[in-house]
């Protein structure tokens, strides 16, 4: 059902990288969102506690978010574990680095418009992946995890201030990585009166350690759809996909196996499920915007039409 530009109650959360990356394009959605909705609320969280707090005291407010990929599936998460988003309509405004879930979901480019199609739109339900850990995956998932340019593991992969990228001018955020170690920073906020509003990424002893995805590789894993094995153990892979929502396959997954192979190119191996079962040696993954690992065997199940979000009329 379309939304009336001038009708709801909205809930606008707004994501802290988001703010530090693209505050304009923050300025342009906040303003289309507040002439558009009867009533606008604006929450400027610091952190994940906040973020999940705000949304936890919504009410009968619509949620948007306005950030990125993280902060999208930080938001799904949490409403998934609140068991409140069967009966939630979701809206985001992206905004930040990574994009290309919240696009690949049919969310459009530009702040205009993506905050048009908060007001203007219309609720789809989209299917996503529920892990046995409660993670949830919206757009696709990838084994093992390729490594990504400046990628870092934060213990907490909705937390973006354990990023060395994640604040500070180019110039020091290039040398910390150049002096220091990956994964060995911390946030630090200057007592300095005169700096009390400065925030930069410093080196300091890493208080926890977090593995890195090992480079890519072959991997002896066991692929299993909907208990049927796809691959076994004695079959070396070179990479794992999983993708909900495929075309024509609604409230199932396509998986796509790519086996190793010594000169001629094994033909990919192909099913479409309900549940994935992955297990063998420890292996990293990668879903939507995130690197979780190592895990010796995980589940994903389709949960269909789990994800309601408002989208531009067809």
């Amino acid at each position: 059902m379309a939304t009336s530009p001038t009708s709801g109650q909205l809930l606008v959360i707004i994501d802290p990288v988001a703010r530090r990356t693209d505050g304009e394009s923050v300025r342009i959605a906040k303003d289309v969102l507040s002439a558009g909705a009867t009533s606008t609320k604006v929450c400027l969280p610091d952190g994940p506690e906040e973020f999940a707090r705000a949304l936890a005291r919504r009410g009968s407010r619509r949620p948007v978010v306005i950030g990125d990929d993280r902060a999208l599936t930080r938001a799904v998460t949490l409403l998934h574990r609140q068991r409140a988003l069967t009966a939630c309509v979701l809206s985001v405004v992206p905004v930040g680095g990574s994009l290309s879930v919240a696009h690949a979901l049919g969310v459009p480019t530009g702040a205009v418009a993506a905050a048009r199609a908060v007001l203007d739109g219309a609720e789809r339900r989209l299917d996503m992946l529920v892990d046995d850990s409660d993670g949830v995956v919206l757009g696709s998932l990838r084994i093992p995890a390729p490594p990504a340019a400046g990628d870092a593991l934060p213990s907490d992969p909705s937390d973006p201030s354990d990023s060395p990228d994640s604040s500070g001018p180019p110039w020091l955020r290039s040398l910390v990585r150049t002096l220091v170690p990956a994964r060995t920073y911390r946030s630090v906020r200057h007592s300095h009166p005169s700096r009390h509003s400065s925030r930069h990424s410093l080196p300091s002893w890493p208080s926890r350690t977090v593995a890195a995805p090992p480079p890519p590789g072959p991997a002896r894993l066991r692929v299993e759809v909907d208990g049927a094995t796809l691959v076994d153990l004695d079959q070396p892979v070179e990479t794992v996909s999983v993708t909900p929502g495929a075309p024509g396959t609604g409230g199932t997954v396509e998986v796509v196996v790519r086996p190793s192979s010594v000169g001629a190119e094994a033909a990919p191996l192909q099913a479409y499920g309900r549940t994935v079962t992955v297990s063998g040696a420890d292996f990293h993954y990668r879903a939507d915007a995130a690197a979780a690992g190592p895990v010796r065997r995980r589940t994903w199940t389709v949960r269909e039409g789990a994800l309601g979000l408002m989208l531009p009329e067809r």
